[in-house]
């Protein structure tokens, strides 16, 4: 049981290195691209960033449904989670970097990316506390409703967005072809690695008996959205609030959409229907942090410096103590599961362990 326990955090650990340094370059040559392209940064920042640096979400999501067995509550707790920890980025963030002095640099109109990453999961905790069973081709109807709103809160996003960006356009210092060919080759590695991240996750949840919506909300996580993480801070060195912004709720609204995706692959019923009371903690916290976001971005001129640093700490404050709800109610859900293995155990003859 050691040696399965080492070799799976040893695969974790490598897996996770690779997704985070390709993470990172998927949002060096996103960003190249947005200067090259002449799409400007707040249309990447919202949809071509938010894409990329979300790639190992996705990618360790639909692994996870198919691993054999599948796991879908580490794909879901992955989603919720994700969007959880990129509202904790958000304040830590904003706060290092000036708090009311980044946040008036940020355009009003990120106000409806904000409510429609919030509605988006918002959408999805529903869905998943109602076990809404209608399904299309063998996907979930709620998942494709998910989608639908993401599509037409991005056209939305897209005509009410601002006419000028937050910062001035940089030399990416590559071609236009270079940019996109390095874009696909670090795109594969995410996909690749995200694949091993899955398994060996599944892996230690099964050694261990930790929960695998508790792994996949506290810890892949805290990896997958690592890229988020260095987007938005390289954002904030270069001065384009409007770029960081954009790419973690952007990222929280495709997030959601992940549970489509997945989908597909999923045999076992729908998946935004396998919750844990784990995923509603987070999916609760996150939508909780987001709406924080929104006042601090729509006030931004009308609260002074004081209050705006004390609000960003305190929604730093609520993450914390959402995760170790998290991790509380995790561990409730592992003693159940342990529970269901003795009970069966038990009732085929074979002695517990």
């Amino acid at each position: 049981m050691g040696g399965d326990l080492a070799i799976a955090i040893a695969v974790f650990l490598g897996s996770a290195g690779v997704v985070m340094f390709c993470g990172t370059k998927l949002a060096v040559y996103g960003d190249a691209l947005a200067s090259l392209t002449g799409w400007g940064r707040l249309f990447v920042g919202s949809l071509l960033i938010a894409l990329a640096t979300s790639l190992p979400e996705l990618s360790t999501n639909i692994s996870a449904v198919q691993l054999d067995p599948p796991n879908p509550q580490l794909a879901v707790g992955n989603v919720f989670g994700a969007n959880m920890l990129n509202m904790f980025t958000m304040s830590a963030v904003v706060l290092a970097f000036g708090g009311k002095r980044f946040l008036v640099r940020v355009a009003p109109e990120q106000g409806y990316l904000i409510v429609l990453a919030a509605a988006l999961t918002g959408a999805a905790v529903l869905f998943g506390g109602l076990k809404w069973g209608v399904e299309v081709w063998e996907i979930g109807l709620s998942s494709i409703v998910l989608v639908v709103i993401f599509v037409v809160g991005m056209w939305w996003v897209y005509k009410t967005r601002p006419n000028t960006d937050d910062g001035e356009e940089n030399d990416p210092g590559m071609s236009l072809r270079k940019a996109w060919l390095m874009f696909g080759l670090v795109s594969l590695g995410v996909v690749f690695s995200g694949f091993f991240l899955a398994w060996s996750t599944d892996e230690i949840a099964g050694i261990t008996g930790i929960a695998s919506s508790t792994l996949g909300i506290l810890l892949v996580s805290l990896v997958t959205t690592m890229p988020e993480a260095s987007s938005t801070i390289a954002a904030a060195r270069m001065g384009a609030a409007d770029l960081g912004m954009a790419g973690l709720y952007g990222s929280c609204a495709f997030n959601v959409t992940i549970l489509f995706y997945a989908d597909i692959f999923y045999r076992g019923g729908i998946l935004g229907n396998q919750t844990e009371p784990a995923h509603f903690v987070a999916g609760g916290v996150a939508v909780g942090l987001m709406l924080g976001g929104l006042v601090l971005v729509l006030a931004r001129k009308r609260v002074t410096s004081a209050i705006a640093a004390v609000a960003l700490a305190l929604m730093a404050g609520v993450y914390i103590a959402g995760a170790i709800a998290v991790a509380a109610v995790g561990a409730t859900e592992g003693e159940e599961e342990n529970a269901v293995t003795q009970m069966a155990a038990m009732t085929a003859g074979i002695p517990g362990e």
